[in-house]
């Protein structure tokens, strides 16, 4: 089963990569919903809260994500200790779902990872093809808070991730989307079909 990463900062048009690739039949891994289906398992919680303190909890007693962002991306340092205890959970659910749809006989699954840093010590070691999707910085803050992010929060956690140089040097396919969704998508689509067909 071929896997497919798609990859590139907040804003960039990954979902947008994604779905041109989906609506081709190809099973997909959102690996941001993955770390947010992790915060709900109970030992994960018990070290968060050891790590980053109770008032991460909301009155439910489940982790308000926006809390655990404020504190976990105020520095390298910080950010790293989130990445402990919640990376090896990611790869675990990760390994187990792939699993699945190899058995299932999926011919490829579209992964998409924003946490991408590189190939060699992350889950993308095991990537067949890793598409990085690029956009001008100011057009990904635009996009971002438009989807209902603040901006602060975004200029914090793009300033955590790897700069668009590293992307293309991780990358075998790069795409600009420094214009419509919809031409992205024809891109991608357009790649998919000259991909399979090779």
């Amino acid at each position: 089963m071929e896997k497919i990463f798609v990859i590139g900062g907040m804003g960039a048009g990954k979902s947008t990569a994604r779905k041109a690739l989906t609506d081709q039949g190809l099973d997909y891994i959102d690996l941001d919903k993955v770390g947010h289906d992790i915060l709900k398992w109970e030992i994960v919680k018990e070290e968060l809260v050891e790590a980053f303190g109770a008032d991460i909890l909301g009155d439910d007693g489940e982790v308000v994500r926006q809390r655990l962002a404020a504190k976990a991306f105020v520095s390298p340092a910080e950010t790293r200790k989130l990445n402990r205890i919640t990376m090896p959970r990611i790869e675990e659910a990760y390994s187990d779902m792939v699993d699945e749809l190899a058995a299932k006989g999926a011919e490829a699954v579209v992964v998409e990872y924003s946490v991408f840093k590189n190939r060699s010590t992350s889950l993308a070691w095991s990537a067949d093809v890793v598409i990085a999707v690029l956009a001008p910085i100011d057009m990904r803050i635009e996009r971002a808070v438009a989807s209902g992010f603040d901006e602060d929060d975004v200029r914090r956690r793009i300033s955590q991730q790897i700069t668009d140089a590293d992307r293309i040097e991780a990358s075998d396919v790069v795409f600009n989307n420094d214009s419509t969704k919809e031409e992205l998508y024809n891109e991608v689509t357009a790649w998919w079909n000259d991909h399979k067909s090779a």
